[in-house]
């Protein structure tokens, strides 16, 4: 199993950690210290040695910060935590805040006194952020530390080491470009910002301009590495030398000179001296910014050069995942079937996410499922409503009959990373159910049926999945839409469909279409499926040349749920097409048995309009 399912030891309840960490505070006379959800570099998903905030908190969630005071203890989170971070964190002790409606910068304004010292671990912010805290420290006449070491490692006995796992060579075949060829564009951007230097500080940046992956973070196939690109001399890899073998050493000598991460610091600040240097103001730590100022650089703030060439899949990368797709549908259909024919009350959760797992490796055929690509949230009933549940041994509950099943799970392969939502009615469904799951459809629906000219954004169409919703007084705390890598994290940028998606849309781009809806403490509703972003075929009578998507995924949509009087012709027809495709498509790669099921699961929808509606 690449997941377990054992109770943490949170919530961390007393207040010992927060007493020990106070203590800490008072030795460097602080009156605030900031605790981020973040590592060195920046990634959602952290390494155990870098989970500094559920240590301290008990909020294990992918997002968050802490601000801790001499009599306060804050967590800040976004709409997808509200319900986790509440249940985790020990109320008598912490209190919850919006990460979005009060961030920790405006907090801190509102809540301490005059000339108040408040710290932070360098490596853990960026510049950005620490602009914000700056800002609001100068606000109240105070001052905003740099420490030169983490006070929460300080006190924290147990931690665990950083990890250290082999590196693999991403093979040719997947990877679709050579590392020259994409240092070719990295140069280029370099140029156009007049730079000497280039500090990559994304691993998954890293991983795919050297065609390299790692397994130091769960589920995210990511080494952790720096890299510094010069402009004329091959880039310089920042990585622990015990995790490559002769191999994969010989490999990246062809196209980079290596040196020992723990070299990073001194290496920079001797080639900083007078340079221009970009880094990304957005992924950057705020301490490579210190050592090239330091060193008497000049900071560059430019976006990661290796960011939107990685988000736009090349050939190989485009015909990898619809391969993985293929592969993952047969699996979550398989999986579907085998549910369907279960007594209410007789599965949990985690014996249906354990189930769903073995699925894809029985499914995995010559390509070796690697990984799952996070943890599958597999949640009943009020559980399905907490949008990034993770099911324990203590937090496990039955399917019941009329509840609701919700479940988000993906895979990770050689050629491609999947991630896939399907909610499924347990037993007979209300009509409440029906109808807000519908809601959700039609949102889902509008997405994948957009059309649209070059140049949007994720913004210009968020609204296409929350208008049905909206019309009738509902909506949902996250995004339309995440980038997905390719065999990297399933997360990826700089592309999403969000109120905040400024990013726009452009062909070979993947992006998750998952609208949904939750009621606290009944049930939570997603249909998600990944889409490419393409060029569409000539509009008859049209003016101009559009985009659209192509719909990856390939799973039954649970009709059960549907409620077909609230579907149009158009939605209607997409549906019954979509079903099509995935059964033409699943047929010859699933069991007889699953094959029948699947059948049925997607026989064509006939609608029913009453009157008026017709």
């Amino acid at each position: 199993m690449f997941q377990n399912f054992s109770a943490p030891d949170y919530p961390v309840t007393g207040d010992s950690r927060l007493k020990a960490l106070r203590n800490e505070m008072e030795k460097h006379s602080l009156d605030a210290l900031i605790v981020p959800h973040a590592d060195e570099q920046r990634n959602e998903y952290l390494p155990a040695s870098a989970e500094r905030l559920a240590w301290i908190s008990g909020f294990t969630g992918s997002a968050g910060e802490a601000v801790i005071t001499k009599e306060q203890a804050v967590v800040f989170v976004d709409g997808r935590y509200t319900l986790q971070s509440a249940q985790q964190t020990d109320a008598n002790f912490w209190t919850v805040e919006s990460l979005i409606e009060n961030p920790a910068h405006k907090w801190l304004r509102q809540n301490l006194g005059s000339g108040s010292h408040i710290g932070f671990d360098p490596w853990l912010h960026t510049l950005n952020e620490v602009k914000n805290f700056k800002a609001a420290a100068k606000d109240i006449d105070g001052e905003l530390i740099p420490l030169e070491t983490n006070l929460v490692d300080a006190v924290w006995q147990d931690r665990p080491a950083p990890p250290c796992e082999p590196v693999s060579i991403h093979d040719f075949t997947y990877a679709g470009k050579p590392t020259r060829k994409k240092l070719e564009a990295m140069q280029a951007a370099m140029v156009t910002n007049n730079a000497d230097l280039c500090v990559l500080s994304d691993p998954s940046s890293v991983c795919w301009l050297f065609n390299i992956r790692g397994h130091d973070v769960a589920h995210t196939p990511i080494t952790l590495a720096h890299a510094v690109l010069r402009s004329d001399e091959d880039p310089i890899l920042f990585i622990d030398g015990r995790k490559l073998d002769i191999e994969t050493k010989a490999f990246l000598t062809q196209v980079c000179e290596l040196r020992e991460a723990n070299e990073l610091s001194q290496t920079l600040s001797a080639l900083a001296d007078q340079a221009r240097v970009m880094l990304d103001p957005n992924l950057a730590a705020f301490a490579l910014h210190s050592i090239v100022e330091d060193a008497g650089g000049t900071v560059v703030s430019a976006a990661d050069p290796a960011r939107l060439p990685r988000a736009i899949k090349n050939e190989a990368e485009i015909k990898g995942t619809r391969s993985a797709h293929l592969r993952d549908g047969a699996a979550v259909t398989s999986f579907l079937a085998w549910l369907d024919q279960q007594p209410s009350g007789s599965i949990d959760e985690i014996t249906a996410a354990k189930k769903l797992e073995q699925y894809r490796t029985d499914m995995a055929g010559n390509m070796p499922l690697r990984d799952i690509s996070f943890d599958t949230i597999s949640g009943s009933g009020p559980n399905g409503a907490i949008v990034h549940y993770r099911a324990d041994e203590n937090s496990n509950r039955t399917l019941q009959e009329g509840e609701l099943y919700l479940c988000d799970s993906g895979a990770q392969h050689d050629d491609g990373t999947t991630d896939i939502t399907r909610t499924i009615a347990v037993g007979e469904p209300s009509d409440e159910q029906r109808k807000m799951f519908t809601l959700v459809l039609k949102g889902h629906i509008g997405i994948a049926l957009a059309r649209f000219p070059k140049g949007t954004r994720g913004v210009d169409i968020d609204v296409l999945a929350r208008m049905p919703l909206w019309q009738h007084g509902a909506d949902y705390a996250h995004g339309t839409g995440h980038g997905v890598g390719s065999y990297l994290s399933v997360h990826e940028g700089p592309q999403n469909i969000s109120k905040r998606g400024m990013q726009e849309l452009l062909p070979g781009m993947i992006i998750s279409n998952e609208p949904g809806y939750y009621r606290t403490g009944e049930f939570g509703i997603r249909i998600e499926n990944l889409v490419l972003v393409r060029e569409e075929m000539e509009i008859v009578g049209g003016d101009q040349p559009m985009l659209g998507f192509e719909t990856l995924t390939l799973a039954p949509i649970d009709q059960r749920l549907i409620d077909p009087t609230l579907l149009t012709d158009n939605e209607l027809h997409w549906l019954n097409a979509y079903h099509g495709h995935v059964r033409r498509e699943l047929e010859p790669l699933v069991e007889e048995r699953v094959a029948n099921w699947l059948k049925s699961a997607t026989e064509p929808m006939v609608q029913n309009l009453p009157p008026a509606s017709a």
